[in-house]
């Protein structure tokens, strides 16, 4: 912004300014409209964009859309949604197979038990944890665009679907079911979980149709981060009951966690010894397994796997000793051989589920985008973030025809094919071979495997989320408004309940966006001597005011929430005071930015009565093009300027 020579300049923050253009000093000449119309000649003046007919605009762009669609051809729409298409023919076979048959294996090992475990996270039966952690690692191998991204089951989904499956169909009040009863039950829990990954797949498949795959960037790093931490306490909570042998109802709802608390402690003298004993000798062997492999991890070829050793140990102890039935442990039982068959969900169920199944796909799509862009810039390669909303959402759609229940990407078993030295989605083919072994074959191995252990596998794999909270003091120091957005969030999903605090997480953090945009400085910048670069007057007493010049940068969006701002700034800066013509009225869209652009036109207004020349640089977006010329602003040779009719 630049007033005409003979007008004052414009003091720093504060203070006036009395810095002078010493004796001899030489600026470059002013490049004038007309002076750079002599030199490059005349600048073609951007077309009226309203003065176009509305059909005539929609005309030329279904044209250009029409073009777009049909020049390429199949093939690289193939390939654009089959990503091995591209890396497949590149893949380094004798480089990379191993690796990826070693990371692909260790992980399919974890999933095996953690599978069955998170599937009574979600109320249902183990075997389908099992589908669970196979179907979808399938899809993602043939669709995924992150080449270090193991999916699966996840923690905080699993509570997610528990919480909802608990709310939709409850347990009987007298208990004590019948098996036939028992077996109901649990196909109508079983419908619901798949019926929640049918809808939240398809929520996923609507968002990329409309390209929204940006949306994760609303999702922040410190929003999920207390999200995952805060859930891996509502996991730790819930999984009580069954580390000492409690037979309570799950408790949902906001304040589910305090509630959980409070019938645990009033039940715990009704705890089995036996139960509490299985529970305690899992922790103690899980709980150093898992420091171990953190802590030697470039020491270890693989990494310990703990889980199937637990699992292993304990069935054998439960069968050779017959805990099931001289101490009324719960054990698994058997687990059907072979493949369900498919079955679409109950699409009556749908209406009821759409509310669970929103914030399901908000937390599948934010966790694993994130991870994926982790992942991405440390091994130097790119993801798609739209193609990741079509991987995922395809993925939960058609495996939920599986019965298989809500899932995403992982951190544990992420952070473990990586560790295990995965390179590409080469090795969710391996851990696809595991499952399936287990399904086919070794399915009654776990028969006797008691489900306390089950309930310490889910508690141990919570290690790296409550270990989250340690990056909380060095946030701190960073940016204290991340901070608060991580403590709101955490507070909210403890306290409420996941969805919930998801979003008040989500309408926090974009509060403090919009705070942000109304605490920002305009800087008046001034000449660095002896070069042509322009730095903040505060910045240096040796910087340089052009005689006659006032240039200020206003580094935030101009809408209608900074519009005020804007104006008693500029009014400070160029001594305009109060008052002031009434902007010109125009007939443009109403919208926020059109707001900004009215703001402009009329300081325009008021600085060329006082004798100042307003111009604007580095505002030649296409939302300002469209607003700008809205209210009457003409554009030349890359400088906005009000005519006269304007004003």
């Amino acid at each position: 912004m630049s007033g005409l020579p003979g007008a004052s300049t414009c003091p720093g923050p504060g203070e006036a300014s009395d810095l002078k253009s010493p004796l001899g000093a030489k600026f470059r000449e002013p490049l004038t409209e007309a002076r750079f119309q002599q030199l490059f000649g005349d600048a073609e003046q951007e077309p009226e964009l309203l003065a176009e007919p509305r059909w005539s605009r929609l005309r030329r762009l279904w044209k250009r859309r029409a073009r777009a669609c049909s020049g390429p051809g199949p093939w690289p729409l193939l390939r654009a949604r089959l990503p091995p298409l591209r890396w497949l023919p590149h893949y380094r076979w004798r480089a990379w197979l191993l690796g990826d048959a070693v990371a692909g294996v260790t992980v399919g090992i974890v999933h095996v038990p953690q599978g069955m475990a998170f599937a009574l996270l979600t109320s249902v039966p183990p075997v389908f944890g099992l589908y669970t952690s196979f179907f979808p690692v399938l899809i993602y191998t043939l669709l995924g665009t992150g080449r270090h991204l193991s999916t699966g089951t996840f923690a905080v989904l699993s509570l997610m679907t528990g919480s909802a499956v608990e709310r939709l169909v409850p347990e009987p009040l007298e208990g004590n079911l019948s098996g036939i009863e028992r077996e109901q039950l649990d196909a109508q829990r079983v419908g619901a979980a798949a019926a929640m990954a049918f809808g939240s797949g398809a929520l996923m498949l609507g968002m990329f149709a409309l390209q929204l795959g940006v949306l994760a960037t609303f999702l922040s790093e410190p929003v999920v981060k207390a999200l995952t931490s805060g859930a891996a306490l509502h996991v730790l909570v819930s999984q009580l009951p069954s580390l000492l042998g409690l037979p309570l109802p799950r408790q949902i709802g906001c304040f589910a966690l305090f509630k959980t608390l409070a019938a645990v402690l009033t039940a715990l003298p009704r705890s089995s010894p036996a139960e509490l004993t299985v529970s305690a000798l899992s922790l103690a062997l899980l709980v150093p397994v898992k420091e171990l492999n953190v802590r030697f991890r470039d020491r270890l070829p693989t990494p310990i796997p703990g889980e199937i050793v637990m699992v292993l140990l304990a069935s054998v102890l439960c069968f050779t000793s017959s805990l099931d039935t001289r101490y009324n442990i719960q054990i698994v039982g058997l687990l059907p051989g072979g493949f369900p068959r498919p079955l679409l969900p109950n699409l009556a169920e749908l209406p009821r589920i759409l509310a669970d199944s929103l914030p399901m796909a908000l937390v599948t799509f934010a966790v694993s985008a994130s991870l994926a862009s982790i992942y991405a810039d440390k091994y130097s390669y790119t993801i798609d973030s739209n193609q990741e909303l079509f991987a995922h959402g395809v993925s939960n759609l058609i495996s939920s025809l599986f019965s298989c229940f809500p899932n995403s990407a992982t951190l544990a078993t992420t952070s473990l094919l990586v560790d295990a030295g995965g390179n590409t989605q080469v090795a969710g083919l391996f851990s696809c071979m595991v499952v399936l072994s287990v399904l086919l074959w070794l399915g009654p191995f776990f028969y006797y495997l008691p489900k306390a252990v089950l309930a310490c596998i889910n508690i141990s794999s919570m290690r790296q989320m409550f270990f989250q909270m340690r990056e909380l003091p060095q946030l701190w120091r960073i940016s204290r408004v991340d901070f608060a957005v991580w403590m709101v969030t955490w507070v909210a999903v403890v306290t409420l309940s996941v969805d919930l605090g998801l979003a008040v997480g989500v309408v926090f953090s974009m509060v403090t966006v919009v705070c942000r945009t109304q605490r920002v400085q305009c800087l008046a910048l001034g000449l660095a001597e002896g070069t042509e670069l322009y730095r903040p007057l505060r910045e240096s007493h040796k910087l340089l005011q052009v005689p006659g010049l006032c240039i200020l940068s206003y580094p935030t969006p101009l809408y209608f929430g900074t519009r005020g701002q804007f104006r008693r700034i500029l009014e400070w800066h160029l001594g305009l005071g109060e008052g002031g013509k009434e902007a010109p009225k125009t007939d443009g869209p109403p919208d926020a930015d059109a707001a900004g652009a009215r703001e402009v036109v009329q300081l325009a207004s008021r600085c060329r009565d006082a004798g100042i020349h307003l111009l604007l640089a580095q505002c030649n977006g296409a939302h300002w093009s469209k607003d700008l010329h809205s209210v009457g602003l003409t554009r030349s040779c890359g400088v906005w300027r009000v005519p006269k009719a304007c004003v």
